[in-house]
């Protein structure tokens, strides 16, 4: 696809406002929820573009204090936004995170907004923009794209996504303070389905995890620097299957996970590893054969791929290409353990915990 420079004189009309600076511009985020911020955005772009492309990302997450909603009800929240005579002009796609592989999450994009325009306008020289606005090391997105001029809008104040959801999560006295806060930093349509969104089972549960959170922040207040977490993950892959476990409780209660756990102060990350894969699942492996079959090794060290604080994670391979799947049996810590096909855990995306979906695809070649 063509920048706007070198269409200038390949334009197709595909509007009868042709005048307009842009045929398409590019509008990626999350959404959680579209706030007042975001809709000034989408109200500057219209006025030099014909249409507004939406990549909505962190699709097919599971519900999370970071990602409450899914990608249907975050264009749901776009669309009531608008008035019906500009609904035509909003296009909308869709991509997953991809945190360890930035080249597959920008290449996922522009597929998706190639797509878009050819549907919409069946012309690959279409003038195509990205707007946005740069605000902190998260919008470092905003430079990958250099086929689309950029487009950068000024900070229009107001609270954040993050301060939007916390008020939102927010179950105590203040409570009316907190929805005074939410309506005034949301369109009218947003703050109704927000509302209405607190009667759903899902809420109860978001605001249960919320407070675990809030409560195991505090616990660490008094320290002198912000604590960063050390952990162990196990990827065990046997016969074509790998072995999950399904959390107990918060935070991700109910997810499926890859055995581990925290590093205590008197052991070495291996040893940490081998010993919550065993406590969790209670693996029939001997030591000296889990220590023997390991094929790969990586940290994992996403600055937000945890709720509850900097958390680096050293992640282990285990392979055994042949036999019988051993016996296992979920401990304390685990709801339950259960090997998983290859081919049915590709499609698990939005029922695994955190970053444990992006991790088994790095070491089983997805990505």
């Amino acid at each position: 696809m063509k920048t706007q420079g070198n269409a200038a004189n390949a334009v197709v009309n595909i509007s009868s406002n042709n005048n307009l600076r842009f045929d398409f511009l590019v509008f990626i985020g999350r959404f959680e929820p579209f706030h007042n911020g975001h809709k000034a955005v989408v109200d500057r772009a219209l006025t030099i573009a014909n249409k507004i492309v939406f990549v909505i990302g962190s699709d097919k997450k599971p519900r999370t204090l970071k990602n409450p909603w899914n990608v249907d009800e975050r264009i749901v929240m776009i669309r009531r936004s608008f008035p019906e005579e500009l609904q035509a002009s909003l296009v909308f796609t869709t991509v997953c995170d991809v945190l360890y592989n930035d080249e597959q999450w920008i290449r996922s994009v522009q597929d998706q907004v190639n797509t878009a325009v050819l549907e919409q306008s069946g012309n690959e020289s279409a003038r195509v923009g990205l707007i946005g606005h740069d605000k902190d090391a998260s919008s470092y997105y905003l430079n990958m794209f250099p086929q689309w001029e950029k487009i950068d809008v000024p900070d229009m104040g107001g609270l954040s996504a993050t301060q939007v959801r916390d008020a939102w999560l927010d179950n105590n006295s203040n409570q009316n303070g907190n929805d005074m806060l939410i309506e005034s930093a949301v369109p009218r349509p947003v703050y109704d389905f927000l509302l209405s969104f607190k009667r759903m089972p899902a809420y109860t549960q978001l605001v249960k995890e919320h407070e675990f959170i809030k409560q195991y922040k505090q616990a660490w207040s008094a320290a002198p620097y912000a604590p960063t977490f050390v952990t162990t993950d196990a990827v065990v892959i046997h016969s074509g299957h790998v072995l999950l476990v399904r959390r107990r409780a918060e935070p991700g209660k109910g997810l499926w996970a890859w055995p581990g756990g925290f590093l205590n102060q008197d052991e070495r990350i291996l040893d940490c590893c081998i010993r919550e894969l065993r406590e969790e699942t209670r693996l029939k492996i001997p030591a000296p054969v889990l220590r023997g079959s390991i094929k790969a090794q990586r940290v994992f060290d996403h600055p937000d791929r945890s709720s509850r604080g900097r958390t680096i994670t050293h992640a282990f391979l285990f392979e055994f290409p042949t036999g019988d799947l051993p016996d296992i049996r979920a401990s304390d810590d685990a709801d339950k353990a259960r090997w998983v096909p290859l081919s049915q855990f590709f499609g698990m995306r939005d029922q695994m915990y955190e970053d444990h979906f992006d991790i088994g695809s790095y070491f089983l070649g997805a990505v």
